[in-house]
């Protein structure tokens, strides 16, 4: 359903179909995708982007490199159903307005301390360092926190839209450091280790997780708050029931947090064109 609402939003704003693969090779036959744009137009257009805002965060973004970075920028550009540019059509106009994204926060999550001081997407703080996660994992979008003590906060998201939970298996050489994280934690139930460590498709949610933890643990004491939070829409019963399931491995929740995307728009903090727009790009109207 929601591939085929892609294909109908392009189609109703009059853009161009794209490929499978992205970029045609000479004399190889191609598929057409209605979910996805011919990639130069994309990369010319910005057209996957919904906002002047959104465009200007994923130019900003794909413009530098993190360390050890893994970032499928065609992706980024040509694919309608990808949820990393979900995440910049969701935060992407609060990059560039810190007061709006600072009034964001705090209605999504009041609890949340301090004031916002950067909006960061496809963002680790140290890919491949073993003081953190020694991982590639990354959060699709971070919103960093200033605290009146000097340390910082972050809420580290991951957007989901079309997905559902792939089994898979933590790199069994890291177990180590996950274990250590998990339990220096205090966040998880006895037994949540030995359910996480293998295959299941709670991997990506508890490496992301542990990757906020690390930060909270970091010997720097940069991080004193933290917060992992998946979004999704309330149709995806999939990532609803595993962000259940992953719920009921902890016995402290207090860093861990799932929101719907309607639940965001419901909040009535975004602009009210971005939220119209998001609606429609994302969230088909049921028949």
């Amino acid at each position: 359903m929601l591939r085929f609402h892609q294909a109908q939003w392009r189609e109703a704003n009059g853009y161009p179909i794209g490929t499978q693969p992205m970029v045609p090779k000479h004399d190889k036959p191609v598929r057409p995708v209605g979910s996805r744009l011919p990639l130069d137009y994309a990369r010319e257009t910005g057209a996957n982007f919904i906002t002047a805002g959104a465009l200007e965060a994923a130019r900003a973004r794909t413009s530098m490199t993190e360390p050890h970075q893994s970032f499928d920028h065609q992706r980024l550009w040509a694919d309608l159903l990808w949820s990393p540019a979900l995440s910049f059509n969701l935060f992407g106009n609060l990059a560039g307005d810190l007061g709006l994204a600072d009034r964001a926060v705090h209605t999504w999550w009041p609890d949340a301390p301090g004031a916002v001081s950067n909006v960061r997407f496809a963002h680790s703080p140290g890919r491949f360092d073993p003081t953190y996660l020694n991982s590639l994992r990354a959060f699709d979008a971070a919103f960093v926190l200033d605290l009146d003590d000097g340390t910082n906060g972050i809420v580290g998201v991951n957007t989901k839209y079309h997905e559902w939970g792939k089994p898979e298996t933590p790199k069994p050489s890291n177990l180590p450091r996950n274990r250590e994280v998990a339990e220096t934690s205090g966040a998880f139930a006895a037994g949540a280790v030995d359910v996480l460590k293998g295959r299941t498709d709670l991997a990506v949610m508890w490496l992301e997780h542990l990757l906020l933890l690390s930060m909270l643990q970091h010997a720097s004491g940069t991080w004193s708050w933290g917060r992992y939070v998946v979004v999704h829409p309330a149709g995806n019963s999939d990532v609803a029931d595993a962000v259940g399931r992953y719920r009921n491995l902890l016995v402290d929740g207090s860093t861990f947090s799932s929101v719907t995307i309607e639940e965001l728009l419901d909040a009535g903090v975004l602009l009210a064109a971005t939220t119209s727009a998001l609606r429609d790009r994302y969230l088909p109207t049921p028949t």
